[in-house]
């Protein structure tokens, strides 16, 4: 009878140590799909949330109640054998349930695919248009970016002196984040603008040097130039010699009263600050008589001697680099020949006469003496 009770004991252990085998070799099987098994065949999305700083037993908990994971203590144990899980990214995701688990994991590991949008800055562009500009490609509300570029303490945050950004929003092909502060998008054009011209800088010391030296100038007062070119001329082969001319006017002794006759420059005072003379108040996109003579408007280079208060838009690399580089010249005038192209003089009898070749029309011929009575 004891016999009968050992071999039934006996043959009990043996089942029940077969069965913890089996068990056991069902869970090392089922663990070894796991990964490789649809979250929920029946599919669906899973809308998640990771926060930054969120820690991995609090995104287990959140992929768990999304129903974006159905066995938190697998994919634990998962996440945690291929080192990845605390490798997950912040972000808002859309998990398809029927991705498998490795998927799922890759994706978080991956990270949500951050949306951008582009806007391209073109040359001379004045900050109330590049304010437009990326209002409109959604990078800022406008309200926010006119804020910034009017508040005359923003520009001294940046390290920029003349209490304004004009000048320093520099022309290129930018990527930002939809809603991204205005601060912040402004700035990345200002530090684009310090990049290229300490390259330019870097590049024609020569040229740095006489702007501080020979033409007492500032980098402020280099910049303002420089925006006065890029309004002038579109042409790359004319920059450096209107930017000589410029020069020519405020350096060379004989050339007096000292005023640079910039029509770009009248326009820009009767169209960006927020007072604006009585002259600038009748500016309907013409200048006329009235803007010429207006002398309260401090942008009037016909009026005032020298560079205006600050820039006048926002120069790119090429009108900068012709004030760094100007031609060797003695130019002191030109005047457009209405294609695009510019007629340049030494003197003012040759400039009057290019003037009225390519602006006003040939003099007038004196009428022919009447004929002799027969």
């Amino acid at each position: 009878m004891a016999r009968k009770h050992q071999r039934v004991a006996s043959v009990a252990v043996t089942a029940t140590a077969l069965g913890v085998l089996a068990l056991l070799g069902y869970l090392a099987w089922d663990a070894w799909r796991y990964p490789d098994r649809p979250t929920d065949p029946a599919g669906g999305q899973a809308a998640v949330t990771i926060k930054r700083g969120m820690r991995f037993p609090e995104i287990l908990a959140e992929l768990a109640s999304r129903r974006a994971v159905t066995r938190p203590t697998y994919f634990r144990l998962y996440a945690n054998l291929t080192g990845r899980a605390h490798r997950i990214r912040a972000g808002q995701y859309a998990l398809d349930r029927k991705m498998t688990p490795r998927q799922m994991l890759q994706r978080l590991v991956e990270g949500v695919k951050e949306e951008e949008v582009q806007v391209t800055i073109p040359e001379g562009k004045n900050m109330l248009e590049v304010v437009d500009l990326l209002a409109e490609a959604g990078v800022a509300p406008a309200d926010d970016l006119l804020a910034r570029v009017r508040d005359p303490g923003f520009p001294a945050s940046l390290g920029l002196r003349g209490g304004s950004l004009e000048g320093y929003l520099f022309p290129d092909t930018y990527k930002f984040r939809p809603k991204t502060p205005a601060a912040k998008a402004l700035g990345v054009l200002v530090k684009r603008h310090r990049q290229v011209f300490e390259d330019l800088r870097s590049r024609h010391p020569q040229g740095a040097e006489a702007l501080k030296r020979k033409y007492k100038l500032n980098d402020r007062d280099a910049v303002t130039l420089a925006s006065i070119v890029e309004k002038e001329t579109g042409r790359a082969d004319e920059r450096p010699r209107v930017a000589s001319v410029y020069l020519n006017r405020l350096a060379f002794p004989h050339f007096s009263p000292r005023k640079l006759q910039a029509d770009p420059t009248i326009i820009y005072g009767c169209v960006v600050p927020v007072v604006k003379t009585k002259a600038c108040q009748k500016f309907d996109g013409r200048i006329r008589r009235i803007q010429l003579n207006d002398t309260e408007n401090p942008y009037n280079t016909y009026a005032r001697e020298g560079l205006p208060p600050g820039p006048i838009g926002n120069p790119g690399r090429a009108a900068l680099e012709a004030v760094f580089a100007p031609e060797q010249s003695t130019y002191l005038y030109f005047v457009s020949r209405n294609d695009g192209s510019h007629a340049f003089a030494r003197t003012e009898p040759e400039h009057t006469a290019n003037v009225r070749r390519f602006q006003l029309g040939p003099a007038p011929r004196p009428p022919a003496p009447a004929p002799a009575p027969p």
